[in-house]
């Protein structure tokens, strides 16, 4: 059914463009002669066809303005970055590991071979509460992480914009592994004074792809409230949920997750269209929740000990690659060029209908439809995956692979620090397309498509990569041993 779907609309497309090639010659068709005896022939013998062709006309136009999406805008977005004290080199972290007197001598020798392997450098950052010896992982330092990071990205980004809390009529809070009572949203309300009628949302265990649903999200609450502004926070928590006992898949996040978050602010006002960075093109959600392996292979659980953590199945790259095939089959029909479009349904007919299996699936060149990508910094092997499966080239993965080395896996943040190292190499021009691609537990696969309103300057932009873009990119080995 979804190869019969995708056929479909491919051939649509081309049907499409077909009929607005033929539009001018039938234009041409139509001379003035022609209808001028249209209407001595017709409408001058019945007025009231002149009147109904009139208000059918205005009564189209009128359903046209009112139901045509309302165009989505970015109007800016700021990353938290850390304080220095925060920084949690790799030798810092075994350390740590160390006297924290939870793991086996095998385990911690475990997590250092992750840690070598995993592209993260010397500088991400890592929650106070655990940098303390004996840490201290508890409900108000978990709090107090989500304050830091949370209030910190908003008041940035009130102060790049300039616009007033009040006005903001839209909230959406996600972070997956921490809900309190009363909920990180309302935490949001209460330090911001926002407006009691305000449309509040808080998503919880969605995983690292929570922010585009959080996008997907404001993007339709815009389009039934006109004029607002929506206020997105991405997040998650780490001081909660390092764990602790010693079943090696649940280790795994315990070595590449870091601090991190991200505050973006959305409108549906055609006045700031002007100062707007980016508009929102499309949104594509792809849910596999349905199949029991792709539902199991990020699951949070208690070990043999009776210590939670959320354990990463061998299957997850599998799941990962199965996810995007179905993202892309209902992406590409909406941005690739119609030549990329036939090449690929003719592959799919000749693999699927005459069976002609020695035809190699044909994945599009998704590089004719976007000028960047921000691929979800989950770890070197998902970013080393998704390069090899779409052809992308080292320049398009550079803002994938520094925000992984420079902060780590920030979960949902991770694509708004990658296009803040976009916007701050000189990148984005007036008319780019960005694909953001993100994966999370469930197991999900989202994209989002932006168009760039306008050429960003450099040197008129302040985030997390200002002070030391210059240091970037860095050569990032495939193994870096850890110190003693």
């Amino acid at each position: 059914m979804k190869h019969f779907k995708l056929g479909f609309r491919c051939i649509t497309n081309a049907l499409y463009s077909m009929l607005l090639s033929f539009l001018p010659t039938l234009s041409s068709r139509l001379s003035t002669s022609n209808l001028r005896l249209m209407w001595d022939g017709s409408l001058r013998l019945n007025p009231q066809y002149l009147a109904l062709c009139c208000a059918l006309l205005a009564l189209s136009t009128a359903l046209y303005f009112m139901k045509r999406p309302r165009p989505v805008y970015l109007l800016d977005f700021a990353c938290v970055k850390p304080e220095a004290a925060g920084q949690c080199a790799r030798e810092r972290f075994v350390k740590q590991s160390v006297a924290a007197g939870f793991f086996t001598e095998e385990n911690l020798a475990f997590q250092k071979k992750i840690l070598e392997r995993s592209g993260l450098g010397q500088a991400t950052y890592f929650p106070e509460a655990l940098l303390t010896t004996p840490p201290k992982p508890c409900v108000a330092e978990a709090r107090k992480e989500a304050e830091m990071v949370m209030f910190g990205a908003i008041d940035d980004l009130l102060a790049k914009t300039g616009v007033k809390p009040r006005d903001i009529g839209i909230l959406v809070v996600n972070c997956s592994l921490f809900n309190p009572t009363p909920s990180l949203s309302a935490m949001v309300v209460n330090r911001y004074k926002l407006r009691g009628n305000i449309a509040s949302y808080n998503l919880g265990g969605m995983g690292c792809s929570a922010g585009l649903i959080s996008i997907d999200l404001a993007k339709q609450l815009l389009q039934v409230r006109r004029n607002s502004y929506a206020l997105v926070i991405s997040m998650e928590n780490i001081t909660l949920n390092w764990y602790m006992g010693n079943n090696r898949s649940m280790l795994v996040s315990n070595c590449i997750f870091r601090v991190g978050g991200a505050a973006i602010l959305l409108t549906n006002c055609r006045s700031e269209r002007r100062r707007a960075k980016y508009q929102l093109i499309h949104t594509v959600r792809t849910h596999k929740g349905s199949d029991a392996q792709s539902y199991g292979c990020v699951f949070q659980e208690e070990d043999g000990g009776g210590k939670v953590g959320v354990a990463l199945s061998k299957d997850l790259m599998a799941v990962a690659g199965e996810a995007l095939r179905a993202n892309i089959t209902t992406l590409g029909p909406l941005v690739l060029p119609l030549s990329e479009q036939l090449i690929f349904f003719a592959s799919l007919v000749l693999r699927k209908v005459f069976k002609l299996r020695r035809v190699r699936p044909y994945l599009p060149d998704f590089k004719k439809a976007f000028e960047h990508f921000c691929i979800h910094a989950g770890g070197r092997a998902v970013l080393d995956t998704l390069e090899s499966n779409l052809g992308l080239s080292p320049w398009h993965m550079e803002p994938s692979r520094m925000t992984l080395y420079r902060f780590g896996n920030t979960s949902s943040s991770s694509l708004w620090y990658e296009l803040a190292y976009a916007e701050m190499k000189g990148r984005m021009r007036k008319g780019d397309r960005t694909w953001q691609i993100a994966f999370g537990s469930g197991f999900k696969c989202n994209s989002a498509v932006w168009r760039a309103l306008r050429t960003i300057d450099p040197a008129a932009e302040r985030n997390p990569w200002t002070d030391e873009i210059n240091q970037f990119p860095v050569d990032v080995p495939k193994v870096e041993v850890v110190k003693e």
